[in-house]
């Protein structure tokens, strides 16, 4: 289960095929930085996928490192 403050019923597979997604893409596209690494990238869509939540509302429940 992962987690984002909330919890989400997805396995860190599916965290990380689409982190690995994310990196492939990233590099076709020669994408030399962003903000978030592709963990927290992921885990961001997956949230908004899983329960429709937008960037707005999640934005103050993602911790900084």
């Amino acid at each position: 289960m992962l987690s984002y403050p909330a919890a989400i019923p997805l396995s860190t597979r599916s965290l990380n095929h689409l982190a690995n997604l994310i990196r492939a893409h990233r590099t076709q596209r020669r994408s030399r930085w962003r903000r978030l690494d592709r963990g927290r990238q992921a885990l961001l869509a997956l949230a908004h996928l899983r329960n429709g939540d937008t960037l707005t509302r999640m934005a103050p429940r993602i911790p900084d490192r």
